[in-house]
C-alpha cells in the first residue's frame, strides 16, 4: 500500500489537476472525445452483436450453439489478458499513438473474423480482437478525463463510454438484423468499418497529448501492490457481475416468466441499452456530486434493490418491462465513478489500473453469468437469476463501503500522526 495519502479521492472533481499540471484547459475537445466514443462503439458492437447473430454463426459453420458461444469467451479472455499486456506496452508511447493502434489492432481482427471459415480460425480471431478492448478503454478513460475541461473529468469519461451504450441501442439491433438477413460475417465487416472511422478521428481529431512522466518499472510496479486498488477491482467483478446475472438470462425472463413473445427480447434490450445510456451520463454527474467511491455504493445499493424488485414482479409482464430500463439504468451509473476511483487510487499506473478495471467487467460478466446459472440448473427458475444479481450487487456495496471506512480510519490516523509530530 503506498505511502501518501488519498487526496485525490478527498477532491474527486480536480483528481487530474494535481496529476497533469500542464494540461490545464477552459474548454473540451469534443472532437476528440467524439473519435473515443466512436471507437467505443465499436468495442460494443463487437461484444454484444455476437449474442444475436450466435444461432447464425453455429449454422453457417457447422457447429452447435453451444460450440459457437465459445467465441463470446475467447474474446472476454483477450480482454482479460490483453488490457494490462497491452497497457505495459505502451507505457513509453504516447497515448495517441497507442490509441490509433490499439484500434488498427481491434479493426484488422474483426473484419479478419468475418472471413473465417472455420471454428478454429474464428474462435482465434475472437480472442485477437478482445485483446485491445481492455487497454482502449483503459488508456482512452485517463486521456478523456485530460481532453475534458478541468473538474469534467467524469463526464469527458462519460462521453467515451457512451459509444458503448449507444451500441447496445442502435448498433447491435442492426448488427443483429444485418447478421440475420444477409450473412454473419457482414456484422462483423460492420464492426471493421466503424474501426476505421474510429481510426479516422483518432488521426484527425486527438491532439497531441504529452507522454505522462511515469516508467512501469518504478510507478507502475508500486501500483500494482496497491491492496487497495486490488480490493477496487475486484468490486467491480464482483459488484458488476449482479447486472451481468440478470442480463445474462433477459431473454427468458422476458418469454418464459413475464410470458411475452420472442419479438419482445429485442425490445427489451433495447429498453435496457436507453437506460444503460440515460444511467452512464447520470453515473458522470453522480461522480461530481459525490465521491467517486460514495457514487458507487449508492449505485450498486439501487441495483440491489431493483434487481430484488425483478425477482419479486418479473412475472408482470409490464412491469418486468418498466424494471429492465430501470436496471439498465442503474448497471451503467458506476461505470464512471469506478472508473475515477480506479485512476485516483492507482496513483502513477492510471492507465494500467483504468484497463485493468475492464478485465474486472468481463471477469464480472463470465462470474454472474455462471452463478446466475447454478440455480437454473437445479430447476429453480430463471426468477433466481435476479436474485443472485442482487446478493452480488449487495457484496458489492459492503465492499464499498468497507474500503470507504478503512479510508477515513487511515485519514484519522494520518492526522493524529501529524498533530503529534
Amino acid at each position: 500500500m503506498g505511502s501518501l495519502p488519498f487526496s485525490l479521492e478527498k477532491h474527486g472533481k480536480r483528481f487530474l489537476k494535481k496529476k497533469f499540471e500542464d494540461m490545464k484547459t477552459d474548454k473540451t475537445n469534443n472532437k476528440a472525445l467524439l473519435a473515443l466514443a466512436i471507437g467505443g462503439f465499436g468495442i460494443g458492437l463487437t461484444e454484444f452483436v455476437i449474442m444475436g447473430i450466435l444461432p447464425d454463426v453455429a449454422r453457417g459453420l457447422q457447429i452447435s450453439i453451444p460450440h459457437a458461444g465459445h467465441f463470446i469467451a475467447a474474446y472476454a479472455l483477450g480482454v482479460v489478458i490483453g488490457a494490462p499486456l497491452l497497457t505495459k506496452w505502451g507505457d513509453r508511447t504516447d497515448s495517441n499513438k497507442m490509441l490509433l493502434l490499439l484500434m488498427l489492432w481491434f479493426t484488422v481482427f474483426n473484419t479478419l473474423s468475418g472471413f473465417a471459415n472455420s471454428y478454429g480460425w474464428l474462435l482465434i480471431f475472437r480472442f485477437l480482437s478482445g485483446l485491445p478492448h481492455g487497454a482502449f478503454f483503459g488508456i482512452g478513460a485517463v486521456v478523456a478525463g485530460r481532453l475534458a475541461k478541468e473538474g469534467k473529468a467524469a463526464q469527458g469519461m462519460a462521453v467515451m463510454f457512451s459509444g458503448l451504450t449507444v451500441a447496445n441501442v442502435i448498433g447491435v439491433p442492426i448488427g443483429t438484423y444485418i447478421g440475420h438477413h444477409f450473412d454473419w460475417s457482414f456484422s462483423f465487416y460492420m464492426v471493421g468499418l466503424v474501426g476505421l472511422l474510429a481510426m479516422f478521428g483518432i488521426l484527425v481529431w486527438m491532439p497531441k497529448l504529452e507522454v505522462l512522466p511515469t516508467t512501469f518499472h518504478a510507478s507502475e510496479q508500486k501500483g500494482l501492490k496497491n491492496k487497495e486498488l486490488w480490493a477496487l477491482i475486484l468490486l467491480t467483478t464482483i459488484g458488476t457481475g449482479g447486472f451481468f446475472a440478470w442480463y445474462s438470462y433477459i431473454a427468458p425472463l422476458v418469454t418464459d416468466v413475464a410470458g411475452w413473445g420472442q419479438n419482445m427480447v429485442g425490445y427489451a434490450m433495447i429498453l435496457a441499452g436507453l437506460g444503460m445510456v440515460f444511467g452512464n451520463f447520470l453515473g458522470a454527474k453522480m461522480a461530481e456530486w459525490f465521491k467517486p467511491l460514495k457514487a458507487v455504493a449508492i449505485s450498486l445499493s439501487i441495483m440491489a434493490v431493483l434487481l430484488l424488485l425483478n425477482t419479486l414482479f418479473a412475472f408482470d409482464p409490464y412491469a418486468i418491462l418498466a424494471l429492465t430500463f430501470l436496471i439498465g439504468t442503474a448497471s451503467f451509473t458506476v461505470a464512471t465513478p469506478i472508473q475515477m476511483a480506479i485512476i485516483n487510487t492507482s496513483k502513477g499506473s492510471e492507465m494500467l489500473g483504468s484497463s485493468m478495471n475492464q478485465s474486472a467487467f468481463n471477469m464480472g460478466n463470465a462470474t454472474g453469468a455462471y452463478l446466475a446459472g447454478l440455480p437454473i440448473v437445479f430447476g429453480y427458475g430463471f426468477i433466481y437469476s435476479s436474485l443472485v444479481g442482487a446478493v452480488l450487487a449487495s457484496i458489492g456495496v459492503a465492499m464499498a463501503v468497507s474500503i470507504l471506512l478503512y479510508r477515513n480510519q487511515k485519514g484519522r490516523s494520518l492526522q493524529k500522526m501529524a498533530f503529534n509530530s
